[in-house]
């Protein structure tokens, strides 16, 4: 029978893990994971990249198979990419270099058809946490974030969050995006939204005032956790904005003293009713300085004598748009069925609602009680905060917080609280009856709880005193007669809190509970509790000379202390001491000799007592008491005599200052923040803003905003008509190929002579016309209406934004918006040419390798504008010119270069299968076999670059020593130059408008230095000057052909906008066109203001392309 029990229940489980993956974890490695990597079926990669996925879950390395891995994200197939990506997201910052050549298939992806395909690719790219990825992450989520689909917008938005501390110095980006993100219509796009700016830009508040109503309206149909955030986001923007509103809880000073039915005149009054119920230990309120205090950052140094001095300006109504508004669409998330939301909504209405709609929050609230223990306890922790500082608004609905039998301690805690705060004279029967069935608890200390809880009720309502002390003392001669037989767990502690709680209602009225006290003076004998018998001692010191019963029992009370010393412990024995020098103070005349013997007795004992504590504290009172015993021998003087008598007064009978129960237990927090649940300020915890802090902000910037649309809206027809001036005022440039061919001879200042080489042309053309100046209003076709439109795009579009309202247009199909250009505003033109021996060429140098690390051998490289003939149209091949110089008296032997990562040979460029695409390679070149000292060679180097970030390890071979060095790829030269006119320029440009085009604005200041040296010439063409200095920056350092130069014919002599700058090249790798276009602004007496767009299919290349030719700029 057992054996088919067990057979029935492996079949079940056998039957359970069918259809599952669950059997990869049970022996993931049964198959051979490589081969099922390289196999053409879809099916065996999958089977293997999860059994990858099951051994990293169980902690197995298998890193070693990254690239294999690697080369299937250019997988076809969903499930296979999906697997991919999730590997790759594990290892990528273990296997820097191997994730950084995955890089281009993300990109590659971000195009692709599919919204998940975008979507997966853009998240992967954002988790491969890597600063070298962060700009190309950037690049990616701006693209993104205008992506048709709103599953990828709301990737892109998620992506921010991982980007804004990899990328401190792109916060405005940061943020113009979230600007982006919250403008979309899709609720979940606008939810992420939400959630990217509370981590990229939680103060920027301003950010919101334009997206408030349409947020507002949104809120209710976005996700549920993004949409807590919302609204805190709405909320600290209303507060930042509009400031507090004057009817809401904050300012109602009031409210708490309701419910004793207390009336005073004025807050004043009010308040400092409040603070002395709370100094005596009563269950008080929370006074509203504390609700400032926590709850907004103006008043978080202030404290509670500072209140009435408090100036309260920044305050509105709930009449104001903005907050009725943000009430209105919070109130029906207050019945969500997420119990974050709720509280989230209730929080909002707490702060800015009027105290006369507070009730709205009431229901809901409670209706979160019935869910899990854990979200109970976390409202239960923000209703205690309403109660105490609004305690008739839970009031009358006292019975929804009786304590269920399967209420975990933490929940019950908290009910037990709540129900002390709220209880009233209608409502205390009913709370006592169940105090009652709370005591037969098994659980002893949500017992001792519960005893605590009726001491203060008793405090909080004085008329239910007495009741409260038959109940305890009943409680207390239960819990002594029992201690002997029964023991439970903490059944101390019930007993020693039934007596702490008669001691607090004691001192209440010590005079009226005076017959109390003798009850528990005459239980001494059998409560065997230390800290009980303590207290009861304590009590008995304390009141010894009060009413007209206690002081009857005085005297034998003393002597069964003394004669029960010996057998007490450490705790009570020093209660015994203090309580008598208490009865030898205050003792009438006819027993103090009785009572000096007495106490005489009790210090003898306690000097010969084992511990220490007992026999310093026998020793304080011998001297102290020194002045009412006499007959011990001290002799006293009588000054000394008074100042014994007033040192004893003060230390048994001096009053201390109370301390605020409620500013060390009371949690007061905004509500549904993680430092409510924790008790204290946790790390994050942010209050409100300062209120209206936003108000001077908005002032000033409204004004400003209203007068750039309205010069804006004026000038447009000007600006229109420039735009159509400029870009048919263009400039040709002559084919500058001609010009790359003189590279060889090397100077003996500048390792080249362009300088006297770009002379000579000079001279040798001074006769050819520079400037040809005619009338070009004569209709031009459709190429040049096209080329019209795409440069106004360009000189319209606000470059704050991401992209322009032309790309956004081109990738969601919308038919673009008429052209400002108007014909009727067209003016005759002038086009200027320029040749290129106008031109300065000076590349730069860099370092290869040091001759103080290389016994003397400089090697210097530059970049050389020349292709490979050799080169396939498919690899990047790329020509490096090498100056090798002997800095040493001696000769240098068998001077070579060689790659370090693979050998070279003769067919260098044929040994790069695509199995090692990922190793670059060179060009083998030919051994210098000596070299002179002083002597210097020039030799160019052919390199292979398949990255455009990862550099080449090279070794640098002379007189038998190898020297590594590293040659990093400048990816101006992973282009060559596309000779093409400007009419081919202009079209090729329209058609890669959109998702193909991006902008970034820069500031170029090299044409000033040549200004100050022709400032005393005469007849200089500074416009000119200009143009020639940023064309000669741009053709050294990047190997692109220069289109055209354009300058309009009306404009001052120090305004340079409206110079724009064509260049035109082609990618190596892919063989598309690239077109970069500059425009300038400003004068030129200062830096200019410069826009550089580039155009091309290859937008993560082109991003990269754009940022080098910024840098090259500035």
């Amino acid at each position: 029978m057992f054996g088919l029990q067990a057979s029935g229940a492996a079949a079940s489980w056998a039957l359970g893990r069918m259809g599952t993956d669950a059997h990869l974890y049970d022996d993931p490695d049964d198959a051979s994971i490589p081969a099922l990597l390289d196999s053409r079926f879809d099916a065996d990669k999958v089977d293997a990249l999860k059994r990858l996925l099951a051994l990293l879950a169980q902690g197995v390395d298998v890193s070693h198979l990254f690239p294999q891995v690697v080369k299937n994200v250019a997988s076809q197939s969903l499930e296979v990419k999906k697997l991919v990506y999730l590997y790759l997201l594990h290892y990528a910052e273990k296997r820097q270099n191997e994730a950084l050549l995955s890089i281009n298939i993300f990109q590659k992806d971000l195009s692709d058809i599919n919204p998940l395909v975008r979507a997966w690719a853009l998240r992967t790219m954002a988790g491969i946490r890597l600063h070298v990825v962060a700009p190309l992450v950037l690049v990616a989520v701006k693209k993104c974030s205008r992506d048709p689909s709103a599953y990828v917008r709301k990737c892109a938005a998620y992506a921010l969050c991982k980007l804004c501390d990899l990328l401190p110095d792109e916060s405005t980006t940061l943020e113009e995006i979230v600007d982006i993100l919250f403008a979309d219509n899709s609720p979940g796009v606008v939810g992420a939204a939400a959630v990217a700016f509370k981590s990229v830009c939680p103060s920027g508040l301003a950010l919101i005032s334009k997206h408030f109503r349409r947020l507002c309206e949104t809120l209710p149909d976005i996700e549920e956790w993004t949409q807590i955030i919302l609204i805190e986001i709405l909320l600290r923007y209303v507060v930042a904005r509009h400031g507090l509103v004057k009817d809401s809880t904050l300012f109602a000073s009031n409210l708490s003293m309701e419910i004793h039915g207390i009336r005073d005149s004025g807050p004043v009054d009010s308040m400092s009713t409040q603070h002395d119920t709370i100094g005596n230990g009563v269950c008080g309120t929370i006074p509203n300085i504390m609700l400032f205090r926590y709850y907004i950052e103006e008043y978080s140094g202030f404290h509670d004598r500072e209140y009435n001095n408090l100036s309260f300006s920044s305050v509105t109504t709930n009449s104001n748009d903005d907050i009725a508004i943000l009430l209105k669409c919070t109130s029906p998330l207050l019945w969500s069925r997420n119990t974050g939301v709720i509280l989230a909504a209730a929080s909002v209405h707490w702060i800015m609602a009027p105290v006369e709609e507070l009730k709205r929050i009431v229901g809901p609230i409670l209706f979160t009680l019935r869910s899990s223990h854990d979200a109970a306890y976390v409202m239960l922790g923000n209703i205690l905060v309403f109660t105490k500082t609004m305690p008739s608004l839970f009031a009358p609905l006292y019975e929804d917080f009786f304590i269920n039998a399967s209420d975990p301690y933490q929940t019950r805690a908290l009910k037990l609280e709540i129900l002390t705060t709220i209880a009233t004279e209608p409502s205390i029967p009913a709370i006592f009856e169940e105090f009652q069935d709370y005591i037969k608890d098994p659980d002893r200390k949500f017992v001792a709880d519960t005893v605590a809880a009726i001491a203060l009720c008793a405090q909080k309502l004085p008329s239910i005193a007495s009741t409260c002390l038959e109940g305890l003392l009943a409680l207390v001669f239960y819990e002594s007669s029992i201690s002997d037989s029964v023991h439970f767990d903490e059944e101390d502690a019930v007993l020693v809190q039934a007596i702490l709680s008669i001691k607090a209602i004691v001192k209440m009225d010590p005079i009226s509970h005076e017959k109390v006290i003798i009850r528990l003076v005459r239980s001494l004998d059998k409560i065997k509790e230390p800290a009980a018998r303590s207290l009861i001692i304590w009590l008995f010191g304390e009141y010894s000379s009060k009413g007209g019963l206690i002081p009857k029992i005085v005297p034998a009370l003393l002597k069964y202390l003394a004669w029960s010393f010996a057998a007490d412990v450490v705790e009570t024995k020093l209660q015994i001491l203090n309580a008598s020098a208490k009865v030898i103070i205050h003792s009438p005349e006819e027993h103090m000799e009785e009572f000096k013997r007495i106490v005489a007795y009790v210090i003898e004992l306690a000097t010969c007592d084992l511990s220490y504590d007992v026999r310093d504290r026998a020793r304080l009172l011998s001297r102290l008491l020194s002045c009412y015993m006499t007959h011990l021998g001290s002799s006293c003087q009588p000054q000394n005599g008074d100042i014994c008598k007033e040192l004893a007064d003060h230390i048994f009978y001096g009053k201390l200052q109370p301390t605020s129960h409620l500013a060390s237990n009371y949690r007061i927090f905004l509500p549904g923040s993680l430092s409510q649940v924790v008790l204290h300020a946790a790390p994050g915890y942010a209050p409100l803003p300062k209120p209206q802090s936003m108000e001077l902000t908005y002032k000033t910037m409204e004004p400003a905003r209203g007068t750039a649309n309205s010069s804006r809206s004026n000038n447009s027809d000007t600006e229109s008509g420039s735009s159509t001036y400029e870009s048919s005022s263009v400039y040709d440039s002559e084919n500058e190929s001609a010009g790359l061919s003189d590279r060889d001879a090397i100077g003996s200042d500048g390792y080249s002579n362009d300088d006297d080489h770009n002379r000579q042309r000079q001279e040798a053309n001074h006769d050819t016309p520079l400037v040809h100046i005619y009338d070009a209003s004569v209709e031009q076709g459709q190429t040049g209406r096209n080329a019209e439109e795409n440069f106004s795009a360009l000189i319209s579009t606000d470059l704050t934004e991401l992209m322009s309202k032309s790309a956004l247009e081109s990738w969601l199909d919308e038919a673009p918006a008429e052209p400002l250009v108007q014909d009727s505003t067209r003016t005759s033109f002038a086009r200027v040419s320029f040749t290129n021996r106008s031109f300065e060429r000076k590349h730069k140098l860099h370092v290869l390798l040091d001759s103080s690390d290389s016994n003397g051998l400089s090697v210097l490289y530059a970049f050389s504008s020349e292709v490979s003939p050799r080169s396939p149209r498919s690899r990047l091949l790329i020509c490096i010119d090498l100056y090798f110089e002997n800095v040493t008296t001696h000769h240098l032997t068998d001077i070579t270069i060689k790659s370090e990562e693979v050998s070279s040979s003769e067919d260098g460029v044929d040994q790069t299968s695509e199995g090692s695409a990922s190793i670059p390679t060179i060009v083998p070149v030919e051994e210098i076999h000596s070299l002179a000292p002083q002597q210097m060679v020039k030799m160019i180097l052919q390199v292979h670059f398949h990255h455009h970030l990862l550099p080449l390890k090279l070794s640098v071979l002379c007189n038998g020593k190898r020297h590594p060095a590293k040659l990093h790829p400048d990816i101006a030269y992973f282009v060559r130059p596309l000779p093409m006119d400007l009419n081919a320029f202009l079209c090729k440009e329209n058609q890669l408008n959109g998702m193909f085009e991006y902008a970034r604005r820069c500031t170029f200041k090299g044409h000033l230095q040549k200004l100050d040296h022709t400032e005393g010439a005469e007849h200089t063409d500074k416009n000119l000057l200009v143009a020639q200095s940023l064309a000669s920056k741009i053709l050294s350092n990047a190997n692109v052909h220069l289109v055209s130069m354009d300058m309009p014919l009306t404009f001052s002599v120090d305004d340079a906008s409206g110079l724009c700058w064509r260049f035109s090249s082609e990618i190596l790798s892919t063989s598309n066109p690239c077109l970069i276009t500059i425009v300038a602004e400003g004068h030129i007496s200062g830096p200019l203001d410069l826009t550089a767009k580039v155009n091309s299919e290859d937008t993560v290349f082109v991003q990269n392309l754009l940022n080098k030719v910024v840098a090259i700029i500035e």
